[in-house]
């Protein structure tokens, strides 16, 4: 499609004040983070790396950054192995209901995060309460797990898609056993798109809150929930600015490294944020 040059001007317009209303924001916490004054008087009068020394020094802070780094890498853990499985029996085999287990993984990072959270409190409550399983990190794990496996199945089966099985079946000809082709040939050539799947997933269960609300038991804080719970909360302005600068860089360096490794396959993971 051809525009004419004022339609072009029109689209760059909207284009940079869209990346204005989203980034413009991002970078004021950034910022203000290093501002010096507690009321953040705008410009900054002086710059300082005070509140990140306290923020460090925060014991709630560094446990709820320990939480969310143990809750991401569980979740995407279970990601990777739940969404890799389902995508190569989705792109292997035929079988009567695929078309529905697609949609079924798909779903719930199309859901809003206030029904997953929802769904996944009353199924804690009826069902892993009569186990005597209450609620926890692992229930934040299993909660974040429901929408991480989303990107890590469709990086992968974008992948399996584009490469065919003419290699495998090359490998099978040749005398390889089925183990043997999955470690020299499928693996490798499914192995960025692991990669890419994981950090994203990684990102997503980062930054979670809805569904983290939901499933977290007593005494379990992630550092998203961490920042809700002090925000307006007197003189913790300044080393919450300091927490959610850090979310900022933590959320979007797995986001980047994915799209730089995956390519154009990362980014469809990356619907939910």
């Amino acid at each position: 499609m051809i525009l004419s040059p004022s339609a072009r001007w029109v689209l760059r317009a909207v284009m940079a004040l869209g990346l204005t209303f989203i980034y413009v924001p991002l970078l004021l916490v950034l910022v203000n983070s290093f501002n010096g004054d507690r009321t953040f008087a705008w410009p900054p009068h002086d710059l300082t790396t005070r509140w990140w020394a306290a923020a460090w020094e925060n014991d709630g802070a560094r446990q709820a950054l320990l939480t969310s780094v143990q809750a991401g890498l569980g979740a995407t853990a279970i990601a990777l192995v739940l969404g890799t499985m389902v995508a190569f029996a989705v792109q292997r085999f035929r079988f009567f209901g695929r078309d529905t287990v697609s949609l079924l993984i798909v779903l719930p990072i199309a859901l809003p995060g206030i029904v997953t959270g929802i769904a996944l409190d009353s199924a804690w409550r009826s069902v892993m309460g009569d186990l005597g399983i209450g609620k926890g990190l692992f229930s934040v794990v299993v909660g974040h797990a429901t929408f991480c496996v989303v990107t890590v199945y469709n990086n992968v089966l974008a992948r399996l898609r584009r490469t065919g099985v003419n290699l495998e079946e090359a490998s099978a000809d040749l005398g390889a056993s089925g183990f043997q082709t999955f470690r020299y040939v499928t693996f490798p050539l499914v192995r960025s798109a692991l990669l890419a799947g994981g950090l994203l997933a990684f990102a997503l269960s980062f930054d979670e809150i809805i569904v983290t609300t939901f499933t977290a038991g007593p005494g379990v804080t992630t550092l998203p929930i961490w920042i809700f719970n002090n925000l307006f909360r007197p003189n913790q302005a300044p080393i919450v600015n300091v927490v959610a600068a850090v979310l900022i860089v933590l959320s979007v360096l797995p986001v980047w490294l994915a799209q730089r490794i995956a390519g154009p396959e990362a980014a469809a993971g990356r619907t939910r944020g």
